[in-house]
């Protein structure tokens, strides 16, 4: 599998886009996965994208898009949902991507006023839908597991329920080891998205709230996950997912520090290659 890096790192420490770019070839890494949004980006800053990746020769392999209104009881809000999901894609297309990361909402009013049945059933058509519009660009959508109590997507076993409800080729999941930590999902668990996980996330916590912080600087066992998404034998990549540095001015060494320790993960993994 590729190492690579989702540049909110470098966004939200307020570095520009080129500059993240250039900085996370530099420090070494094999591929680049790009958190924007096509409605608020305008086509210069796209453009800016795909030449400064070309440039160093860094690929892009996900563009990354929260859409919780997808699961609205609204059908406007679902709409417009869904075009936005629409122009993610073609995003994806465009900067000649192979996956959009996709995170789901989370059921409303605690399940006590819309049934969850029903909120469930409508992120099934939905994604049926996407991706359907997803294969006819030849790319395809992972769905993030979230740990929180009200996600729809929050285990194993809900992963891959929704991915055969959905029953189409262009769903997926994504892997994201911190979350399985937050969620107690055992590495072994993994064993069910055989043929089913196209992407993975990796991060470390404390264990109790969601963090993304470097390896080493939480409490995950990164090796048995390791050892369990060798063996589904992902042809894709483990992207680094770093939030929020406590230090913004210093975000290079955050990304370096991460990059070094994830590195020597993968390498003693059998992984990067």
């Amino acid at each position: 599998m590729k190492l690579g890096l989702i540049n909110s790192a470098w966004a939200q420490a307020g570095r520009e886009t080129s500059y993240g770019i250039r900085m996370t070839k530099e420090i070494g890494f094999d591929t680049i996965d790009i958190f924007t949004d096509p409605l608020d980006i305008d086509v210069k800053e796209r453009k800016l994208i795909k030449r400064e990746c070309d440039k160093v020769g860094l690929p892009i392999v996900s563009v990354a898009c929260v859409a919780v209104g997808l699961v609205d009881f609204n059908p406007s809000v679902q709409r417009f949902h869904m075009t936005r999901c629409k122009a993610f894609l073609d995003l994806v297309y465009e900067f000649e991507a192979k996956n959009l990361l996709l995170v789901l909402g989370e059921y409303i009013w605690e399940q006590q006023v819309i049934p969850p049945k029903e909120q469930w059933q409508i992120a099934v058509k939905n994604l049926r839908d996407l991706g359907k519009y997803a294969a006819d660009l030849g790319v395809q959508v992972a769905l993030e597991l979230e740990p929180f109590k009200l996600s729809l997507l929050n285990n194993v076993d809900n992963m891959v329920r929704f991915i055969d409800e959905v029953n189409h080729p262009a769903v997926r999941a994504n892997i994201d080891i911190s979350h399985l930590e937050l969620a107690k999902v055992k590495p072994e668990e993994l064993r069910r998205l055989k043929g089913k996980a196209i992407h993975v996330h990796l991060s470390d916590c404390d264990g109790k709230v969601h963090g993304d912080l470097p390896p080493g600087r939480g409490v995950m066992n990164f090796e048995p996950y390791l050892r369990e998404i060798k063996a589904l034998g992902i042809d894709g990549a483990v992207s680094i997912e770093l939030e929020y540095s406590p230090e913004p001015a210093k975000i290079a060494d955050w990304v370096r520090e991460a990059y070094t320790a994830t590195d020597r993960l993968m390498q003693a993994a059998g992984l990067r290659g």
